[in-house]
């Protein structure tokens, strides 16, 4: 597990065969064996195509506006690539000009927990060395998973405490909330009127604290509370560790699951952390959004609200945009990611059949030949 940022990176090559031996019942229990991951545990499912890639096909939007770099971490990049493009959205949506990194980085924050701190060193030095133009520059950065964020804001000036450029990173670094309440005067976010429970990462609480996503979820019109759950259990790879899985689940239990499971289906659950949505998902029947999703929702509902208005030369009578969600709001994102996974599936297997038959093709054609 503290090699995942590698291992990432060359499953993204043909995530789908990857998937095929993490996701097939008894090959997948051997792949958890040989990981040392609890039996118990689902592995996560690679995205067909990771964030960077749906990126960088796509190309950058609002030339020539403010610029902001989106740091991909390992775990939206790779596993869910939708809140990276929520954050694109919702970015675009406020007039910057979103950017990525040009390479492939790794705050190192995967490898602290087996100790490896020379080789976590050695990629934060290329994070400096790789974006020290944006740095000098002073473009804000926006990270989207905690304890990533935490690195740069925490451990990164530690570990390099002479080092002028890891200052002015730390400084530059923000969480998506952050952003829009400390960089942006009087941010209005589309109102979005519903309830919901947010349970907060535990290097956020530590480091970033809560207060700028109490302010946004307030603008957004959120009947919302802030569970007093402490850690999820989860604890980046800890929970899904062989030997660790009860205490994992004990430690849910105490509080988050409780609470999720006892929220209404229209109840939107936040949870911004991968660790702590994985341990929802994979212990409740629902899922989590990060907030750069729910400002999502917000912003594509209200463009939705003012293209109807439009549509029927009306003017709108208030922005506030109340929504009455189906039950399981997260099905939006959730059911797009299915389709996502079947059409890479479908592919594949064409791919992979196409292979078979010219493979047996010239099999049987040199064969042929070798009778006559």
């Amino acid at each position: 597990m503290g090699l995942i940022y590698w291992w990432a990176r060359i499953a993204s090559i043909m995530p789908e065969i990857v998937n095929f031996f993490t996701q097939t019942p008894i090959l997948r229990d051997g792949m958890k064996l040989l990981g040392g991951l609890a039996r118990q545990r689902e592995m996560p499912v690679f995205a067909p195509q990771t964030f960077t890639q749906w990126f960088r096909r796509r190309g950058r939007r609002n030339l020539g506006q403010p610029r902001v770099l989106l740091w991909p971490d390992t775990f939206n990049n790779h596993f869910f690539p939708e809140v990276g493009r929520a954050a694109v959205t919702v970015l675009e949506a406020a007039g910057f000009q979103v950017e990525v990194p040009a390479k492939s980085l790794c705050c190192g924050r995967p490898l602290y927990d087996f100790g490896m701190l020379g080789a976590a060193k050695r990629l934060l030095r290329e994070v400096l060395d790789s974006l020290r133009p944006e740095i000098e520059a002073g473009v804000p950065i926006i990270g989207l998973e905690p304890s990533c964020v935490a690195v740069f804001r925490d451990e990164m000036t530690n570990l390099f405490p002479d080092d002028e450029d890891a200052k002015r990173l730390r400084d530059s670094m923000f969480l998506i909330s952050e952003f829009f309440e400390t960089m942006l005067d009087g941010y209005e976010p589309p109102q979005l009127k519903c309830k919901a429970i947010v349970h907060g990462h535990c290097h956020q609480k530590a480091i970033m604290g809560m207060e700028n996503e109490k302010s946004i979820f307030s603008k957004l019109g959120l009947d919302y509370e802030i569970l007093d759950s402490g850690c999820c259990g989860m604890a980046g790879s800890f929970g899904f560790e062989a030997g660790h899985y009860q205490v994992s689940m004990n430690v849910g239990e105490l509080v988050l699951l409780p609470s999720v499971r006892r929220a209404s289906k229209k109840t939107l659950i936040i949870a911004d952390g991968f660790s702590c949505r994985e341990q929802i998902r994979q212990a409740t029947d629902r899922e989590a959004l990060h907030t750069a999703q729910v400002l999502q929702l917000a912003v594509e509902q209200s463009t939705a609200a003012r293209t109807q208005v439009d549509a029927k030369s009306e003017s709108p009578q208030s922005e506030t945009l109340s929504l009455d969600f189906a039950p399981y709001p997260e099905k939006i994102f959730t059911q797009e990611r299915e389709r996502e996974r079947v059409r890479a599936y479908r592919q594949a297997a064409f791919r992979l059949g196409a292979a078979a038959a010219m493979a047996l093709l010239l099999w049987a054609t040199k064969r042929k030949r070798g009778r006559l």
